[in-house]
């Protein structure tokens, strides 16, 4: 099983859901986050007084899938999250041990 952590433009949410429904996933889990990257940031004028938000608000997924299904998954994030400018975001994926359904105590693939 692998995670997949996606840290995306928060107002590509919705595209990225239904994408990710339309490719099988039935679950994730969704944060807001706030970071920079090469966008460095930006500055704002706040009554007559210039400062810089170094943080920008950011959205992230995290799901867990099959190995076979990962090349899938990330396509459908990059498709829907795409606006060609920078601060898209970025995909991380890394291998899960072990999951376990607390209700019913399924393990792995049958947990997630």
């Amino acid at each position: 099983m692998k995670k997949i952590e996606a840290i995306i433009k928060p107002y590509k949410l919705d595209d990225v859901k239904t994408s990710l429904q339309e490719v099988g996933i039935v679950g994730m889990t969704v944060t807001e986050v706030k970071g920079f990257g090469r966008q460095k940031g930006h500055t704002e004028i706040y009554r007559g007084s210039e400062y810089t938000i170094d943080f920008l608000p950011k959205v992230k997924i995290e799901i867990v899938v099959a190995d076979e299904t990962v090349n899938e998954v990330v396509a459908a994030i990059m498709k829907s999250a795409k606006t060609g400018k920078i601060g898209d975001g970025k995909i991380f994926i890394s291998s899960v041990e072990q999951a376990v359904r607390i209700r019913t105590e399924e393990r792995d693939e049958k947990a997630v």
